[in-house]
């Protein structure tokens, strides 16, 4: 009877120590992450499977209670709340997916892997271990996608320790020669401590320190200068005349996050400003569920932001295609994936990220855009506010 209770208390506490792991925001601990399928596929019972699958999800998000609290100002309960939703796409898919059945598990966990990729349930794949793809074959692109593939598949199989022992050799021969990606030529990324008052206080004082911040950041030869998102508050015609004047004889362009506002509701985007004037570059395709994004609002009534999901997922800068990843997008595959289709030059990583204080949710924001990055073998630049 003891035995009956410790094999599935035991899996549950070692994917829960996976999930922390795993997602602790270092980027060559991301391969830890690969030990969730093969607990999942050495589960006895679906009961197991899912509790498995929930153990795993909910270490992997831990910071999202805390982060929610911070972000309005509330009691730790909404927060959990939240949580505890979040994970219902992921251990609902997992645990319909199961199978007692030793071949169909490859199979099943495949398609698992790719329903929590793409819309809807991609909306909330957060912890995906494909994004370990990028430590254990940086460079490889999509040869390297397709083998992480088949190697998440091969962990459910009989054959899982050989598949492990191949995938560990991997992983520490890519741990010895770890670089991080490097930067676009002429770009520069500039990340700030500036709490819950940036993009909130938009008075001209803080326009002018921003403006000041970027023109120290070109003073060293940047031509391109990214600031973090929401970085300008609402992008409002004044404002664009105010950094357009600020640019001068200068030859820098701001790339910039801010936000749109109309009587619909708004857009979390980012502009590109330089002498000439400024235009909007990108809108954000996947912003947060439920504090950005509501879907549940009945058709004309204003508040939320909006999605475009599939649209804008490469933007022209100069000569150059960019990625831009707006920060949610960083912890879902398919707006990376969906870019990456389209070969651009290099990644433009942006995120507000104060209200993740005492979280490690920024650091696996950071370890996942550069495992990417690093898959595809594409230059990054990263600004972030904390």
């Amino acid at each position: 009877m003891c035995r009956d209770y410790l094999r599935p208390a035991l899996l549950i506490f070692a994917s829960i120590a996976v999930g922390v792991v795993g997602w602790s925001g270092h980027v060559l601990l991301l391969p830890v992450a690969l030990g969730f399928p093969v607990l999942w596929s050495i589960a006895r019972t679906r009961l197991v499977a899912a509790l498995v699958s929930a153990g795993y999800f909910l270490a992997a998000s831990r910071g999202l209670p805390q982060g929610v609290a911070t972000f309005y100002s509330s009691d730790i309960w909404p927060g959990l709340l939240l949580w505890l939703c979040a994970s219902l796409s992921f251990v609902t898919v997992h645990a319909a997916l199961w199978a007692t059945s030793a071949a169909l598990r490859p199979f099943r966990y495949f398609l698992a892997a790719v329903i929590m990729t793409i819309p809807p349930f991609g909306i909330t794949g957060w912890a995906h271990p494909v994004t370990a793809a990028g430590v254990l074959f940086p460079g490889w692109g999509w040869w390297g996608l397709g083998f992480m593939t088949a190697g998440l598949a091969g962990l459910v199989t009989r054959i899982w320790p050989a598949v492990a022992i191949a995938f560990a050799g991997l992983w520490l021969w890519s741990a010895a020669s770890w670089t991080e990606p490097r930067l676009p030529n002429g770009w520069r990324g500039v990340d700030l401590e500036l709490g819950a008052s940036l993009g909130r206080d938009a008075d001209l004082h803080r326009q002018r320190d921003l403006i000041a911040t970027v023109r120290n950041a070109a003073s060293d030869g940047a031509r391109f200068v990214v600031l973090p998102e929401t970085a300008l508050g609402f992008w409002t015609p004044t404002v664009e005349r105010l950094w357009t004047a600020a640019s001068g004889d200068a030859d820098a362009t701001v790339i910039v996050g801010a936000v749109v506002v109309d009587p619909r509701g708004y857009d979390n985007v980012l502009v590109a400003i330089d002498r000439k004037g400024g235009r909007i570059l990108y809108r954000e395709r996947m912003p947060v569920p439920g504090s950005m994004w509501q879907p549940w609002r009945f058709r004309g009534e204003s508040g939320g932001a909006r999605a475009d999901f599939f649209a804008n997922s490469v933007v022209a800068v100069d000569a150059n295609r960019a990625a831009p990843l707006i920060c949610y997008e960083q912890l879902i595959v398919w707006p990376v994936l969906q870019s990456m289709l389209h070969d651009p030059d290099f990644i433009i990583a942006i995120g507000n990220g104060w209200w993740t204080e005492g979280t490690s949710i920024v650091a696996i924001q950071r370890a996942a855009t550069t495992a990417w990055s690093k898959l595809f073998a594409k230059p990054l630049v990263i600004a972030f506010n904390t």
